[in-house]
């Protein structure tokens, strides 16, 4: 009854609102309190307890929203990865293209053109320099000992052009043991694998070093003495031949040359001064050749070995000079000589043996003998530890070794003759060789030398540099 009147008062405006209030008993008064206390009281416990954190249904909505949320900005993080992906493969795409239009100028480029003129050059060489110190009396010295120029020229596929200009002990004169001289000078016609054509200047081809010349490819700073004074290197000849591969494991060569000036041999030097450098006769020629067999190289062979076996021969009159002027000299020579290379693991041997028989020995005097031998072997090790391989020495190496030569000039002589003891010789070398880089070479040797004579000679203790290009 109370709260109809109420109602009805307030639907009267102000001024019976207020009447109305003025009016209400005591009793009227706290019954709308306790109403109103009531009300907002169902109110605020209802939203408090809907706000209670320990509610199911709040923590539902919770990680319901968190998740929502996280996968939010995992779209967004997904959708930058996508447009810098695009971007760079954009970029990328752009640098090929690029990359192609450069590739694509090269190739038009005269300069990687197999025709065009530069390109058929092929230029290269090799020297050597020298400190040799006598444990004696005789005189230290310093030699630029060589120094070579290769130029190569490739006319086509089939003919090919080869040249050596080589300047040794660094000056030329008149007084001077100085030379410039054209070691090799020939051409190749490559017409197949087992059978091609060489003609020009070519190195005799006996022995080991005469053949395989450059510093970084032989130990010792001096080459072997074998090869000076029995198969003297380097040896050129002049003439024509043929070469070739038969198979896999033979190599050939043949050759017919001008032959040697017999009237400068002598009883130290054997046959050596006998080469003729300049302008050489061609009235008394020489026939000259070799075998190379590799047993090796069609099976498959444990330790990572490695062999070559050597043949070679010469036959020549003596009765040659230089610029077509022959020295009379009735006589000829042969040469037989055999040489091996073999590798296993980090052990390196080589040697080489050699006889001359000298017809006409008798006639052409200076001591020469009419029968000359020789050998010689060496061993190496190849010790440079492979964890030294790094940075600037990554395809370093080093190796020790040794070697014996024996040389006899005067092996045999004529009847009548006296044999000069000074050209029976023999020594040890014993050195190092270090290779920062592999065709660059560091060496380091002594030796010990004798012959036999009454007198001891000097030992050499040696130092020396060398390279190939």
């Amino acid at each position: 009854m109370f709260f109809n009147n109420f109602i009805m008062k307030i639907l009267f405006g102000k001024k019976i609102i207020l009447d109305s209030f003025f009016s209400i008993s005591r009793i009227e008064w706290m019954s709308i309190m306790f109403f109103l206390l009531f009300f907002f009281g169902i109110i605020g416990n209802s939203m408090a307890e809907n706000n209670k954190p320990s509610d199911p249904r709040f923590r539902k909505i919770e990680a319901l929203e968190q998740a929502v949320q996280k996968l939010m900005e995992e779209i967004k993080a997904l959708k930058k990865e996508q447009e810098a992906e695009k971007a760079g493969i954009k970029k990328q795409e752009e640098s090929v293209s690029e990359l192609k239009n450069q590739i694509e100028k090269i190739n038009q480029a005269n300069l990687l053109n197999e025709g065009f003129w530069i390109n058929k050059f092929n230029l290269g060489g090799y020297g050597e320099m020298h400190a040799n110190f006598t444990v004696g009396d005789d005189k230290d010295k310093f030699d630029i000992h060589r120094l070579v120029l290769y130029l190569g020229y490739d006319f086509n596929e089939w003919i090919k052009f080869h040249s050596e200009l080589e300047l040794e002990h660094a000056f030329v004169s008149d007084d001077s043991d100085g030379e410039l001289g054209v070691e090799q000078a020939y051409v190749d016609f490559l017409l197949s694998e087992p059978f091609n054509v060489r003609i020009g200047r070519i190195l005799t081809p006996l022995g080991i070093i005469n053949q395989k010349h450059e510093p970084p490819s032989f130990n010792g700073v001096e080459r072997p003495s074998f090869a000076k004074y029995i198969i003297p290197s380097t040896w050129s000849s002049d003439g024509l031949g043929i070469f070739g591969r038969l198979g896999l494991a033979v190599k050939y060569e043949a050759y017919i040359i001008g032959g040697l000036d017999g009237s400068e041999f002598n009883s130290k030097n054997g046959i050596r001064e006998g080469r003729i450098k300049d302008r050489p006769s061609l009235n008394d020629p020489a026939v000259t050749g070799r075998l190379d067999f590799y047993p090796f190289v069609q099976y498959a062979v444990e330790y990572d070995q490695r062999l070559r076996l050597g043949a070679s021969a010469y036959f020549g009159g003596l009765d040659n000079g230089s610029n077509g002027s022959n020295p009379g000299i009735d006589g000829d020579i042969q040469v037989y000589s055999g040489d091996f290379e073999y590798s296993v693991m980090d052990l390196d041997f080589r040697g080489a043996i050699a006889f001359e028989d000298i017809d006409g020995a008798q006639e052409i005097g200076n001591g020469t003998a009419s029968e000359i031998f020789g050998w010689y072997l060496e061993a190496g090790y190849h010790f440079w530890p492979q964890k030294l391989k790094q940075g600037l020495l990554e395809k370093s190496d080093a190796v020790v070794f040794v070697r014996y030569d024996d040389y006899d000039t005067q092996y045999k002589m004529p009847s009548g003759v006296s044999e000069n003891s000074a050209g029976d010789r023999y020594e040890w070398t014993m050195g190092l060789s270090f290779y920062p880089i592999p065709n660059f070479v560091i060496k380091s040797d002594y030796q010990i030398r004798e012959d036999g004579t009454d007198e001891d000679l000097d030992d050499l203790f040696n130092l020396g540099i060398g390279w190939q290009f």
